[in-house]
């Protein structure tokens, strides 16, 4: 029973990864575009919530600001993560790399990929005879891949930082459609004493997803005799949006600090299911806590994606995604881990996140 729900999910997953592409052509600009790039890496920040645009101080900081990377210890920093969603059919896996050019600035390089494999292709069951033909069916993989480059220098004003983000998106699905995307990312931090404020625009000139479809006259015709609409190459775009936070610092005693985060997500492409919500502008608030103990051991918790939900007598309740998390850090190796819902607390797919950062010194040095 397990083994056939997941290849149903598969076959699912199979449609919509084709007729993705068609339905983001319908309009200019989608609300919902190269989406994998917002579950967020490190399972740090999403133990807080995903609240940490201002605290993000290490290579995962390429990702969610990278103003941050200046923070970055040793020589060199490794952060690595892996994560599964949808009862393992959907993996998310992610590596980045950062190193000090010199003592104000820091260059990072990060890999992100968000796939499900082996999905049936069921387009050639059929023989020419009109008979089923098991042997005729084979698998293929639909993955979004991004590539993320980025720099970060402190500036001459005290606590001041920038950080910038080149990122390349390649999207395949099979042998049948593949899309190749850009686009750029700027972020700021500036400390203030305790408080340490934040802003990361993500996607701040817009980005652009070609994409090609190649499918074969076999598989036109299975999609013309099922009335499934034949998907035509476009460009897809991902509009901007930018994340403002708030964090501080708090020393509770010799062993005791307490790190306190606010975000705020904001969009521009219209009215979505948020908190704030209007026609134009719509606001997605995050909070996230850190408890940290003889800076070793790490509790973590956080609350994001707020969301109204509607049930069947049309009554309105406000729903949010909770989150926590623990983390250990020896010398030069933090592992943490995340206990995350993927979004709808009700349906309980709550997603166990591990993810592993060490530092390199050269010899001698510590």
């Amino acid at each position: 029973m397990k083994t056939t729900a997941r290849q149903g999910m598969r076959n699912i997953v199979l449609a919509g990864a084709l007729l993705a592409g068609p339905l983001a052509f319908a309009q200019d600009a989608p609300k919902y575009s190269n989406e994998f790039l917002t579950i967020g890496v490190g399972a740090r920040s999403l133990g807080m919530g995903y609240a940490y645009v201002g605290s993000a101080s290490d290579v995962t900081a390429g990702y969610w600001n990278p103003a941050g990377l200046p923070g970055v210890r040793g020589d060199l920093q490794v952060g690595a993560m892996h994560s599964e969603y949808f009862a393992g059919i959907a993996k998310y896996d992610y590596i980045g790399i950062a190193k000090p050019i010199d003592s104000a600035s820091v260059i990072g390089i990060s890999f992100i990929r968000f796939g499900v494999d082996d999905i049936p292709n069921t387009t050639e069951l059929i023989d020419n005879d009109g008979n089923l033909d098991y042997d005729r069916i084979t698998s293929f993989s639909a993955a979004d891949n991004a590539f993320l480059i980025s720099y970060a220098r402190k500036m001459k004003v005290p606590g001041l930082r920038l950080g910038a983000n080149a990122k390349v998106i390649y999207r395949k699905v099979g042998p049948f459609a593949r899309a190749w995307g850009f686009g750029l990312d700027a972020g700021l931090q500036y400390d203030r004493g305790p408080w340490r404020f934040a802003a990361m625009g993500r996607d701040i000139t817009s980005t652009f997803n070609a994409w090609s479809y190649t499918l074969d006259q076999k598989t036109q015709d299975v999609f013309a005799r099922t009335g499934n609409e034949l998907p035509t190459n476009g460009v897809e775009i991902t509009l901007p949006r930018m994340v403002l936070g708030v964090a501080r610092q708090f020393h509770l005693s010799a062993k005791l600090d307490l790190l306190a985060e606010a975000d705020l997500e904001n969009t521009f492409d219209g009215k979505r299911n948020t908190l704030i919500a209007s026609n134009t502008w719509s606001a997605d608030p995050r909070l996230g806590i850190e408890l940290g103990y003889a800076r070793v051991v790490y509790l973590r918790a956080g609350v994001n994606n707020f969301q109204y939900v509607t049930d069947i007598n049309d009554k309105k309740t406000l729903n949010f995604q909770p989150n926590i998390g623990l983390g250990l850090k020896i010398k030069s190796v933090s592992l943490d881990y995340a206990l995350t819902d993927i979004g709808d607390k009700s349906v309980a797919l709550y997603s166990n996140v591990f993810s592993l950062r060490f530092d390199l010194f050269k010899k001698g040095t510590s």
